[in-house]
């Protein structure tokens, strides 16, 4: 009896012995499934030429195909400053893997948006402001007529030819610095690449590929001086978009990383406020495309 007992324990023993050499410890990055992840960075970027039309009381015109660019700030500390933190172009995505390969995000692209201001645009309308208002200099009919929207600028037509405006109103300074506000949701699926790389342990470094669509609305402040009116200085839900990604995540010992992102997509804002008065507004749709670089933790609570 004995004997049988001690072979029993004996061959417990051994089939637990066998059992964990059969089953080889999971690398914490192996799986990402229930982890959440936080992710900030910088951007720049770049937007395709747009049609704005601007609307109010006693006006109504288009600026056709014009040109703008971002606000870089560089290499900076406010990227790290919380009084500050707000001032560069950035980005903010908060994040959880609903499964392995995919994960669910929200998150706020603070884009720059500025009205390059010595271009010359052909302007459609008219404008008929009062008499008394100085910008009345502006007054007529626009028929792709060429406007130079240089601070000093000159109008080759509407009111009189070649006619300067050095101490009069701006006839447009137009941007939505603070800022071009992208609040958004994105899907993403990432896929470990590692082995292309022949990396050993996954839990000390690992790379991944990501790629995802997301969509949102557009909440700009936006700074608009339009023929010498008073702005408007509040931010306002102006528009949705909806993009795509394509990036470059490298973790390194389980919990950080560092992603690399390039980021197209399409914006339509149909009520942009430009000044103090209601009656005023502007409407615009263009393309953007966004260069990201961003530091990011992940982990399971």
């Amino acid at each position: 009896m004995k004997t049988k007992i001690l072979f029993f324990l004996l061959a417990c023993v051994s089939l637990n012995t066998f059992a964990q050499e059969e089953i080889p410890v999971q690398k914490y990055a192996a799986h990402n499934k229930g982890k959440f992840f936080v992710m900030w960075g910088g951007n720049r970027e770049s937007y395709s030429k747009s049609d704005v039309t601007f609307t109010g009381k006693d006006y109504k015109f288009r600026v056709e195909d014009m040109s703008a660019h971002d606000k870089p700030k560089g290499w900076h500390v406010d990227y790290i400053n919380p009084a500050n933190m707000t001032i560069p172009q950035t980005n903010l995505r908060l994040g959880y893997f609903f499964s392995d390969h995919y994960s669910v995000t929200i998150g706020v692209d603070h884009m720059k948006y500025v009205m390059t201001q010595n271009q010359t645009a052909k302007v459609n309308g008219d404008i008929n402001l009062p008499d008394s208002d100085p910008a009345h200099i502006y007054n007529g009919h626009y028929d792709n007529t060429p406007v130079d929207m240089s601070l000093n600028g000159a109008i080759e037509g509407g009111y009189d030819m070649g006619v300067t405006n050095p101490n009069g109103p701006a006839f447009l300074m137009y941007e939505h610095t603070d800022g071009l506000n992208y609040i958004n949701t994105e899907v993403s699926r990432f896929d470990d690449i590692s082995k292309l790389f022949s990396l050993p342990n996954i839990d000390k470094v690992q790379i991944n590929l990501t790629e995802g669509l997301g969509a949102g609305i557009l909440y700009p402040k936006t700074n608009t001086t339009l023929l010498g009116k008073e702005r408007h200085d509040d931010f306002h839900v102006s528009g949705y978009g909806v993009s795509a990604k394509a990036g470059l995540n490298i973790t390194f010992f389980k919990h950080f990383y560092v992603q690399g992102e390039l980021k197209g997509g399409y914006i339509d804002m149909h009520d942009i406020k430009t000044t103090v008065s209601n009656e005023d507004k502007a409407s615009q749709h263009f393309y953007f495309f966004q260069r990201i670089i961003a530091v990011g933790g992940i982990f399971r609570i």
